[in-house]
């Protein structure tokens, strides 16, 4: 009986301080939980990354089409506001890819054996637009950003999972929800809103996490979905991720004897 009289009021000294703890604070301790669960500074100081799997597209909901992927990317100094990344997605088989796409800070291009065409200016944007409000870019690259704030929206239940649910907000005003495992800590799932350049309204663009997988000290998700307005647009099954793999600039750069192609042809 003493030692229950002892251990109550430490409980509710426990409670009380947890009610005290604020929106900001909280969603601030819930991201820097899952910096620590993706592998804390190996995360952090992540160079560059080679995901190779299989990716499937969708049209209407409807499987469009498949095919062989690797992914590499690299990661430059941040700039507040900024895609600072390097990437190539890669179709077929990595020593005998011919076609792919290729995402630089000279140029956007969409390339096949054929030659390499710029992309246009609004997929341009639309790739942008969602780099830097993809969940592990903002915690690698943006989280110090000036204006950057963190709300919570507390504890709630997706899927039948305990999650934290948090508001992710830059300097511009846009924010990411981001749905964090209550137990593992881990992004399981995020959204956030980009305006419809054609009907001027707004669609809802969902990404879900899933499967991750330890490698070099990084946790990292093996099973990538993103829906538009509710319905599936992508889907990316990940076999293997790699790290710091010291990716060369010829990665990232387009063959000399690729033929240069105009945006209108």
């Amino acid at each position: 009986m003493k030692r229950l009289l002892w251990i109550l009021p430490a409980v509710a000294a426990v409670c009380a301080a947890q009610s005290a703890e604020t929106r900001q604070a909280r969603a601030k301790r819930v991201v820097d939980e899952a910096i620590q669960a993706l592998g804390g500074p190996a995360f952090m100081q992540m160079e560059d990354r080679v995901e190779t799997g299989r990716s499937y597209s969708f049209d209407n909901g409807k499987l469009y089409g498949t095919i062989l992927t690797t992914i590499y990317t690299r990661y430059l100094k941040p700039v507040p506001g900024k895609v600072e990344m390097l990437e190539k997605d890669a179709y077929g088989k990595q020593d005998e890819s011919s076609s792919g796409l290729l995402f630089t800070m000279d140029g956007y291009w969409d390339y096949t054996f054929h030659g390499a065409r710029p992309m246009d200016d609004q997929r341009i944007a639309n790739y942008q637009d969602s780099v830097l409000h993809n969940i592990f870019y903002i915690l690698r690259q943006r989280l110090n950003e000036p204006g950057m704030s963190l709300y919570s929206e507390g504890a709630d239940l997706w899927e039948n999972r305990p999650v934290e649910i948090v508001d992710i907000t830059d300097a511009d005003n846009k924010t990411v929800t981001v749905y964090f495992g209550k137990s593992d800590k881990l992004p399981v799932r995020q959204t956030y809103r980009r305006r419809n350049p054609t009907y001027g309204d707004f669609d809802t663009e969902a990404t879900l996490f899933a499967k991750y997988h330890e490698s070099q000290g990084i946790n990292w998700p093996m099973d990538i979905r993103r829906d538009r307005n509710s319905v599936k647009i992508y889907e990316m099954y990940t076999d293997s991720a790699e790290f710091n793999t010291d990716l060369k600039d010829s990665v990232f750069t387009l063959p000399s004897k690729l033929k240069k192609l105009s945006k209108d042809k």
